[in-house]
């Protein structure tokens, strides 16, 4: 292992480090291509999967239509509530901004993040062998959250590869010789997380922000501060043009996410892991003990991996990603009152390469009587992880797209009421339905409150207005002398023509 890797720790420039582990006994392009061709592999693989497992069909799902109506001509733009970054509608916009196909968009994603896990574990080279990084990358792809979210317009997937690229560069950086790519590839990395999710890119990027510090590694410093402010400068400008104030944006977004504080979201985020994209109010029964098992393995495999690089005096490549981890995970763990498992990407993208040189100790530095038994092992559990990961995305795959279809049914027994566009719809789901029919949408409460009962019923003497109660709700004052209609388990009810 490169004790290259230790270099930032010891100051700006360590002590010269020969060729990465992974370019032993290989030269030229022949071995750079056999070096990288694992990688490869399982970065073309998790491409594959996403496209075979992951429905072109399966509609856009709540946030991404938020996401995806900022940039598309083909539909009103949906509410953007303070929590929310451009970066998703940036990278939806080359397909979504002229083409209203959902499945072009799937497709052109799913290459996408093929290409991104590559070049995430590309930042690692030398760091670690190319068997290391191969089985980091497969770990992390083969989680169902990793495959189901990979092909969606949603931010935590790449805020993952943004982690993954700026600590990697990072300890490149601090190694002898290492150029000014490494730090080209740290602000890359700060300004992918930054323009996903602010908030996460600081969280995560906090260990690394304090060891550079200590050591006083200064192009470093501006590297990882100079991506993360660039990354999320269009957020901290539209707070102060928008919401009043960086302050009040992040008070507005503490408020919708349930005010952050202690919350102790652990068994939330356990229940969340059967399948369920968003947990809150997060009750039930736990999953099976199968489907949480690899969840409790996770940092007890990582905290291995941790050992084993200590005793190697190789610490710094694997405490460094596991410090970053725990920041990215603490604040969905214990400040939030809810979960999704998608909040957690960035945590298991980085614990992904501690954990495979955990795996792979196991299997190589046993006694030569035990490595078969080691090895066994392991295919077990890798066997097993497959199936119970592709098996719960399965069933998340097959719920959403039941799901997806009811707005779609819904939106065209709108079209039947007359209600089509230029229109408004308001209540219960109005940002998904009006996105399948074709309409704005509208609330006068809760999180995504943009308008009041006077104009809405100043709208519907202008255009067609519906507005839509779930099941057990009350319709709002304003619409109860509105014909009533049922579809599905909603109650519709349709302005009269003005």
């Amino acid at each position: 292992m490169a004790d290259g890797a230790n270099a930032i720790l010891v100051g700006r420039r360590g002590r010269g480090v020969g060729r990465g582990p992974d370019m032993a006994g290989t030269s030229g392009t022949g071995g750079r291509l056999r070096g990288e061709a694992p990688v490869l592999a399982v970065a073309a693989a998790f491409t594959l999967a996403q496209l075979i497992f992951v429905h072109p069909t399966m509609g856009l799902g709540w946030d991404e239509i938020v996401y995806v109506s900022q940039v598309t001509t083909h539909h009103p733009a949906a509410f953007f509530s303070a929590p929310r970054s451009r970066g998703v509608s940036l990278l939806a916009a080359p397909v979504a901004s002229w083409s209203d196909s959902t499945g072009l968009l799937r497709g052109y994603l799913a290459v996408l993040s093929g290409l991104g896990l590559y070049l995430a574990l590309r930042a690692w080279k030398g760091l670690f062998p190319a068997r290391v990084l191969a089985t980091a990358g497969a770990f992390f792809a083969t989680l169902w959250v990793t495959l189901f979210y990979g092909p969606q317009a949603m931010p935590n997937y790449w805020v993952a590869i943004g982690a993954l690229v700026a600590v990697g560069c990072a300890l490149r950086a601090g190694r002898a010789h290492s150029g000014r790519g490494a730090l080209w590839g740290v602000a890359a990395g700060a300004v992918l997380m930054a323009l996903m999710r602010p908030t996460d890119a600081v969280w995560v990027a906090l260990p690394l922000l304090v060891v550079v510090l200590l050591r006083r590694h200064w192009p470093l410093l501006l590297a990882l501060a100079g991506g993360l402010a660039a990354g999320g400068g269009e957020w901290v400008v539209e707070a102060y043009a928008w919401y009043g104030g960086l302050g009040e944006r992040l008070s507005r977004a503490s408020e919708i996410q349930g005010g952050l504080g202690w919350n102790l979201a652990v068994d939330d985020q356990m229940r969340s892991l059967g399948g369920r994209g968003l947990c809150r109010p997060c009750t039930g029964a736990m999953p099976h003990p199968v489907v949480t098992l690899w969840w409790l393995l996770l940092p007890v495999v990582a905290v291995l991996g941790a050992v084993v690089a200590l005793r190697a005096r190789r610490a710094t490549a694997t405490l460094l990603p596991l410090a970053c981890a725990v920041t990215a995970a603490a604040p969905y763990l214990f400040m939030i009152g809810y979960a999704a498992p998608r909040f957690l990407q960035p945590a298991y993208a980085l614990l992904a390469v501690p954990v495979a040189d955990a795996l792979w100790h196991l299997v190589k530095a046993g006694r030569d009587r035990w490595r078969p038994v080691a090895a066994t092992l392991v295919a077990l559990a890798v066997a097993g992880h497959l199936a119970v990961q592709f098996s719960v995305l399965v069933g998340t795959v097959n719920r959403n797209v039941e799901s997806r279809e009811d707005w779609a049914r819904v939106a065209g027994e709108l079209h039947r009421l007359g209600v089509r566009p230029p229109c408004l719809l308001t209540g219960h789901e109005s940002i998904p339905v009006g996105y399948y029919t074709g309409c704005s949408s509208g609330s006068t409460s809760g999180n995504n409150e943009n308008t009041t009962p006077a104009e809405i019923t100043d709208a519907a003497r202008r255009i067609p207005v519906a507005a839509l109660t779930g099941p057990g709700g009350t319709p709002p004052g304003y619409a109860r002398d509105w014909a009533p209609h049922r579809v599905t388990d909603l109650e519709i009810r349709v302005a009269p023509p003005g």
